[in-house]
């Protein structure tokens, strides 16, 4: 290739070493490819069986479900059917309170002071950037596709919504962190409760007209001094549930104590190690039931599922929408900050993952995860089982990058159907909201609803109107519970 031929050479060569790298890697995987043998076919397979199970497991139970539909069973009759997969769920929420209080004590101790601080600044720091991202590519999806054009006279409503101060919620998360009982952290979180009580209101005197009431009736001059009014006033309360954030806080303080304690606390430190091991070891057991479980609770839910004649267009474009951005943000936005930071196939390390994003597919419940989480992080991925004790379990509780992206689609969603013009500090208020109120959502019960009436609230949306995307909740916390994949990610890249 010369100038003569009007060709720049450095691009010929450019050109022909391009064609000698896809040659030679060609050449490469046809190589590999003649040489497996049987054995290289078995030892995928043992190795993947887990995997390849419970693919499988989310294949049979949707078309058993769909498949079951026809007989319209009652909800006894679902329930029976749906038992194996109770039973998982029950076998892997009875492991995540041990779970998390072991990884963070652990993990916590093992470092020092310097350590766990830097790794703590780098874990809010990318909590606080995907949450962001995620509230923002939610706010841009929904104004470009407007879900919520026409009225809302002709939608589904479903449920009823108990109204909550934003500053109750603020309060009770912070007092869900420092629980005052440990034992009952464990099953019970902190709640404002809501009473009518009958206050009696002072009225000022009238020097003539109330001297002379009182020489002429005694009983109207008492009725004129005073008079009842009725207000609704928060009182202490409580819901059933763990209170993950307050174990969270104790775990961390407790392993950063142990950890100072040098040989003094030795002993407590491998008290720690050994019961996490021993549940680890517990997961790994549970694991061979998985498929059968996940199997059985999928269908369920498919045969459980109303009738989808109630979903109208709206309703429709809306879960579209927010299927559309939970999408963006797991397949472009977080692979891309793990490839950009890390230089590594993101799809690889994803791959590392199924059987945990399966499993979270199947149980509704990043929480419940959280074993398999561990288990594919640590045995497949070979992230620092000091990062991952501390990251995963921090993580499950403060990093909901699907909550915070679906809350501000579904707050501009309910703008939309009523014709409400949002103004740009409106949006901005909604961003800040749900990104706040996702952070802090593990420590609020109920939080789901909770933290929706906050960020309705606080631009003066009608709260009621979370009646209108209840009948698909229950889908889209499914694909919110499958997309949250930030804390692996996180893991990966507070390690380096």
């Amino acid at each position: 290739m010369t100038k003569g031929n009007g060709e720049d050479p450095k691009t010929g060569s450019r050109m022909e070493r391009f064609q000698q790298g896809v040659r030679k890697r060609t050449l490469l995987a046809k190589k590999k490819v003649q040489s497996i043998t049987k054995d290289d076919v078995k030892s995928y397979l043992l190795r993947n069986a887990f995997v390849l199970f419970t693919v499988v497991a989310v294949i049979l139970g949707v078309i058993l479900g769909f498949s079951l539909r026809s007989y319209k069973m009652s909800y006894r009759e679902v329930k029976y059917f749906s038992f194996p997969g109770e039973l998982l769920m029950r076998m892997l929420q009875m492991l995540v309170l041990p779970l998390i209080v072991s990884s963070l004590v652990t993990g916590i101790a093992a470092l020092d002071s310097k350590a766990s601080g830097k790794m703590g600044v780098r874990a809010v720091v990318y909590y606080m950037s995907t949450t962001i991202i995620a509230v923002l590519i939610g706010i841009i999806i929904v104004v470009i596709i407007h879900p919520g054009k026409g009225t809302k006279e002709n939608m589904h409503r479903e449920g009823k919504i108990v109204q909550v101060t934003a500053a109750d919620a603020f309060l009770d998360l912070i007092r869900n962190m420092f629980p005052p009982n440990l034992v009952e952290a464990c099953f019970k979180q902190f709640k404002t409760n809501y009473e009518k009580r009958m206050f009696k209101v002072d009225i000022p005197p009238n020097d003539t007209s109330t001297v002379a009431s009182i020489i002429s009736n005694v009983s109207e001059a008492m009725e004129a001094l005073t008079r009842m009014k009725e207000e609704i006033v928060p009182v202490p309360g409580s819901v059933n549930g763990v209170n993950a954030l307050g174990l969270v806080v104790f775990s961390i303080s407790f392993g950063l104590v142990i950890g100072s304690m040098k040989e003094q606390g030795q002993a407590l430190k491998d008290f720690f190690d050994s019961l996490n091991e021993a549940i680890m070891r517990l997961v790994a057991l549970i694991m061979w039931y998985a498929p059968l479980g996940i199997l059985f609770l999928i269908a369920g839910k498919i045969v459980e599922m109303e009738d989808m004649g109630v979903i109208g267009g709206q309703l429709a474009m809306y879960t579209v929408t927010v299927i559309i951005g939970l999408l963006i943000h797991a397949v472009i936005v977080l692979p891309l900050l793990y490839f950009l930071i890390t230089r590594k196939n993101p799809w690889v390390f994803i791959g590392g993952l199924i059987q945990a994003l399966v499993t979270a597919l199947g149980t509704s419940s990043s929480s419940a995860t959280l074993p398999v989480t561990f288990k594919c992080l640590e045995e497949i991925n070979g992230v620092d089982k000091r990062v991952t004790r501390f990251v995963l379990p921090v993580g499950a509780t403060i990093n909901m990058d699907g909550t915070a992206l679906y809350e501000a689609l579904a707050a501009i969603f309910i703008a939309q159907v009523n014709n409400f013009d949002l103004n740009f500090g409106q949006i901005i208020t909604i961003s800040i909201t749900a990104t706040a109120a996702s952070i802090g959502a593990a420590g609020i019960p109920q939080a789901g609803l909770v933290t929706m009436v906050i960020v309705l609230t606080s631009v003066g949306l009608p709260t009621d109107d979370i009646t209108l995307i209840i009948a698909v909740d229950w889908f889209l916390l499914l694909m919110k519970t499958f997309h949250q994949s930030g804390s692996e990610y996180g893991s990966s890249l507070i390690q380096i």
